[in-house]
Order: structure tokens, then C-alpha cells, then sequence
């Protein structure tokens, strides 16, 4: 019996009744379970005829659970407690809520800011294992971070191969690679599952139960709720949560995830790289905005916005708490079935939408950018103007006039569209500058618009991707800043300062060739530009 629960209302009941029975005559959700590839469109075919692995994840991923759990035995025996991952978007993303739900620690390492690599490699690490995790291991960031914990075990005096495990698709370089040089246990996944639906594969299990989940436990939650989703019938949630996501007329294509008291620690932004990655293309999508509790955009009536709430139980919601006229999803469950029912929800999404929900094909564009800066020789692009302790710069036009940073901010916000959206990337350590995550709502209670908020690069390989490929209705703020020390990266020609400073910069360039207004923020000295920042948006706020 599933545990999820599932209330809808307003223009997404009304996408619900208007699509789920024909979604359910045509067999949609057994089609999906049987791994029909013609439930999308022809020219998603051939990627989706290799991506649909996941739906037998609840019961293939079993086989892994006893070398996961033998192995986390072996390393607490010899005193190895502290499991750091070294893996970006899906990679890393699903393990962290999955140990954050079940108040395990887990230190996730998915940036290339020298002071976050640093201050982790710093910490503990007599007792620590690394688990790299990617599917080919040619991602940049996942690799150098290998390189620098490997030399800084052997610094140590400890046998870095013993601390290290891998998880990666059987047959990569990385496979071989990792095998050759003797690692403490490679793990293979699943190669039929896209990195952004692995949260049921290896890439999910492994590090969470070397760092302590009771994983068995969770792929019952999702076993649980497959053979529910998989079924043709018009109660089915997937179906239902697919048509209301992709299925309003017109488009509702900013959801606004809510977390009221869902016990699923972190779950939106899993959520939010699922969907931006699987939708954001053929400048289409929908784009997940993750908020806080009483955000501005969860007061919000725009015409393009659908409120999703993510509850600890719907039927403990009153009729105080639901308003049947807002376009709005209110959702409860259990981890393991909210993963397994989103992974299904975004593959209806995609067929109502007419796009392919497992290829990324933008994603490429920033790291193309980002490896001919490291390879050549980066332009010094001089500063528009300094503000205190900010040096400003921007895409062609956005500054004409302007010569103060609230200037610049006001000039951002002016360039969107009514439609549009604000994107923040913040290219700082999202351990220790936590703080900067408060302009998020103060932006939007500016803007009167949605505004997101990624730590980069993380983001570029999740919403990244619907920045490029979506309606090209966004307007970026990067936020960049000088940092304290710079860390090198064993048989590389580039630092982690060098590294995050060139992911930064071809980002911003790729998303200015495509036309859109990009403000760049370098905060000379962090704390004093956090402090300026915070207090600028605190006055657009309240003007």
C-alpha cells in the first residue's frame, strides 16, 4: 500500500481532469513501467529506449545492499566513520537528502571553491572515506576533487586507496580506472538510468548506507509505491502530478516548492534538478523555484505560477488549509516513494510537453566555456564600476547610465520580462556563506517574480541546464568573491580558485550569447560585499 497522499486544486485540478484520462487510455504509466520508449515523442526515442532503468530500481537495487552494508561494517571496525562524497547533480544530490531526511551526516563536496574543498579535506580526516561518484568519471569537478583527497590520505600517512570507493557505470574509464589503482570497492550502476533518476541506484545507496541509512528500508518505501504508479487508472498520483505540472493551459511553468513540515530534509532541491533538467529544452520547461516558509512567490496569484506543497501528511489537511480556488499540489510520503513518484510525474511531463526528459543537451555549453578559459589564456575583463566592496560588471547594455550597484540591481530586475524569472548563482562555499541565501526572498519581494537560488557550479549541472534550453525569460545575478587561499589539484595545470573562477565566467558567457541580462558581482572582500549586498536588498525590499 502506497503511503502517498495527494490534494490538487484550482487550474492544476483542471489539468488533471483535462489530461489523466486520456493519459489513462493510452497506458501511459504501464507503457513507462515496461520501458516503452514510444511514449514520447520519435526524436526522444532513441535516448529514452536506454534511460528507463529506473522504474526497476526499487527491486534491482537490492543486490547492492549487502556489499554496501559489508563495507560500512569493515570501515567502522577500523575506525572509519565519516563518509564524504565527491560527486555533482544527481550524484550527490539524492544521497544528501536521503541522509538528511534520516539525520545521518553525510559531507557532500560538489563545488570547486577552494576554501569549501579545503576546510573539508581539513576535517577528520584520519577517520574519513571519499566516495567518487559519476558515471563516466570525466566530470571535472568529481575528478579533481578525487585527485586532491588522494594526495592529501597519502600526505597523511594513511593508504589512500583504502579510503577510497567509486561508484560509477560498469565498463567507464573511471571503472577501469578505479580498479587498476586498487580502491577499497568499486559499485556499479545501473548504465540504463540518467544520472538525475539514479536516487534509487548505487549512486544513491552506496553513500548513504556507508554513512549509516538503513537503505533497505528506503527502497521498501519506493517498492511500496511502484506497482501503484505503474498502474492505468486515474487515481494514479503520477499521472495526476504530471498533468498538473505540464498539463495547465496556459502553461503554469514556475512551480513554487513550499516545505511545510514534510520531515523530507532538502527534497525540493532534488526535486528541482529532476524537473529543470529533464524540461528545460526547446525553450520549454517548467522551472522549480525552491522557497522558503511564506515566501513571496507562496502569496503569489500569477497567472504562471503553481504552488507545490510538500506536507507531512495530506489527510491531516482542513478546509482551513486548502483553498480551493488556488492553483496549487499539496503532497505527502514517504522518501523513497516521493522520489520514485516524482522520477515518474517528470517522464508524464515530458510527454506532455513534447520534449525529451532524459537527454541534457545545454549542459555541455558551460563546460565547453569553462575548458577554453582554462586552456587559453582568460581575458581581464575590467570592471564597469567598483560600489564599496563589489566590483561590477554586466552583458552588453544593462549598465548603460548606471554607476552604483543599486543601479546595477534595479537595472537587472527592469530587464526581465513580465513572465520572467531571476536566477542567483552564487560561486562561494555554500558551507560557510550560507548567509547570502537570505537575498533570495528579498529579491523576489523586489522584483515581484520568482527568483531561484544556485551555488555554483553545482547548479550548472541542474538548473543549469533549463537556463539555456528553457524560455529565455531569465534574468542572472552572479556573485563571485576573492578568496582567502587557492588549493592545487594534483597533475593539473589549474587550481580549484583558477577552476571555479573559469566555470563562472563561461557561464556567463554562454548565457549572454543567448541574448539574456547578466550582472556580475566580485566581492572583494566577502564578508563586507555579503554585508552590502544583504543590506541593498534589504531596501529594494521595502521601497
Amino acid at each position: 500500500m502506497s503511503s502517498l497522499g495527494f490534494i490538487a486544486t484550482g487550474a492544476a485540478q483542471a489539468a488533471i481532469e483535462a489530461h489523466v484520462p486520456s493519459l489513462v487510455a493510452e497506458k501511459v504509466a504501464s507503457r513507462i513501467a515496461a520501458k516503452d520508449a514510444t511514449v514520447w515523442v520519435e526524436s526522444a526515442r532513441a535516448e529514452a529506449s536506454v534511460r528507463l532503468g529506473w522504474v526497476d530500481a526499487p527491486e534491482n537495487s537490492r543486490a547492492l545492499v549487502p556489499g554496501i552494508l559489508a563495507l560500512r561494517d569493515e570501515l567502522r571496525a577500523e575506525g572509519v566513520n565519516r563518509i564524504v562524497l565527491a560527486g555533482m547533480g544527481g550524484s550527490s544530490l539524492a544521497p544528501e537528502v536521503i541522509c538528511a531526511t534520516n539525520d545521518v551526516e553525510l559531507v557532500v563536496c560538489d563545488s570547486t571553491d577552494p576554501e569549501m574543498v579545503a576546510g573539508i579535506l581539513a576535517d577528520r580526516l584520519a577517520t574519513t572515506a571519499l566516495v567518487v561518484a559519476s558515471k563516466s568519471g570525466s566530470t571535472v569537478e568529481t575528478d579533481s576533487q578525487r585527485r586532491v583527497f588522494e594526495q592529501a590520505f597519502n600526505d597523511a600517512g594513511l593508504d589512500a586507496a583504502s579510503r577510497i570507493i567509486v561508484v560509477t557505470d560498469p565498463g567507464s574509464p573511471m571503472d577501469e580506472a578505479s580498479r587498476k589503482a586498487g580502491y577499497r570497492a568499486v559499485f556499479n550502476a545501473d548504465p540504463s538510468v540518467g544520472g538525475r533518476y539514479s536516487a534509487l541506484t548505487a549512486f544513491g545507496l552506496v553513500p548513504a548506507g556507508l554513512a549509516g541509512v538503513d537503505i533497505e528500508a528506503f527502497l521498501d518505501e519506493a517498492a511500496a509505491a511502484a506497482e501503484f504508479l505503474a498502474e492505468d487508472d486515474e487515481d494514479n498520483i503520477a499521472l495526476a502530478l504530471g498533468a498538473a505540472m505540464a498539463g495547465t493551459r496556459p502553461l503554469r511553468d514556475k512551480l513554487i516548492f513550499a516545505d511545510e513540515g514534510s520531515g523530507l530534509a532538502g527534497f525540493a532541491d532534488w526535486a528541482e534538478q529532476l524537473i529543470s533538467e529533464s524540461t528545460g529544452k526547446e525553450q520549454t520547461g517548467v522551472l522549480p523555484v525552491v522557497v522558503e516558509d511564506r515566501a513571496p512567490e507562496t502569496i503569489s496569484a500569477a497567472a504562471d505560477f503553481l504552488q507545490i506543497r510538500l506536507v507531512a501528511d495530506t489527510g491531516l489537511l482542513t478546509d482551513e488549509d486548502i483553498d480551493a480556488e488556488a492553483a496549487s499540489v499539496a503532497l505527502s510520503g514517504a522518501l523513497g516513494a516521493q522520489m520514485l513518484l516524482w522520477e515518474y510525474a517528470t517522464a508524464v511531463a515530458g510527454r506532455l510537453l513534447g520534449i525529451d526528459p532524459f537527454d541534457q543537451p545545454d549542459v555541455e555549453a558551460a563546460k565547453v566555456a569553462a575548458r577554453s578559459l582554462l586552456e587559453g589564456t582568460p581575458e581581464s575583463v575590467p570592471a564597469a564600476f567598483t560600489d564599496g566592496a563589489i566590483e561590477v560588471r554586466a552583458s552588453a547594455g544593462l549598465l548603460d547610465g548606471v554607476d552604483s550597484l543599486a543601479g546595477a540591481l534595479a537595472a537587472l530586475v527592469a530587464a526581465m520580462p513580465s513572465n520572467g524569472y531571476l536566477g542567483i548563482h552564487a560561486y562561494l562555499d555554500r558551507r560557510s556563506d550560507i548567509e547570502l541565501e537570505n537575498i533570495r526572498p528579498l529579491l523576489a519581494a523586489a522584483a515581484n517574480r520568482p527568483v531561484t537560488f544556485g551555488w555554483g557550479p553545482r547548479f550548472l549541472h541542474s538548473t543549469g541546464q533549463f537556463h539555456k534550453g528553457g524560455p529565455r525569460v531569465g534574468a542572472y545575478l552572479q556573485l563571485t568573491a576573492e578568496s582567502s587561499m587557492d588549493l592545487s589539484i594534483p597533475e593539473r595545470a589549474f587550481t580549484f580558485g583558477e577552476l571555479i573562477a573559469a566555470q563562472a565566467s563561461g557561464d556567463a558567457q554562454v548565457l549572454a550569447d543567448l541574448g539574456r541580462p547578466v550582472l556580475r558581482l566580485h566581492l572583494t572582500d566577502k564578508e563586507a560585499g555579503i554585508r552590502q549586498l544583504d543590506k541593498l536588498a534589504r531596501e529594494m525590499a521595502q521601497a
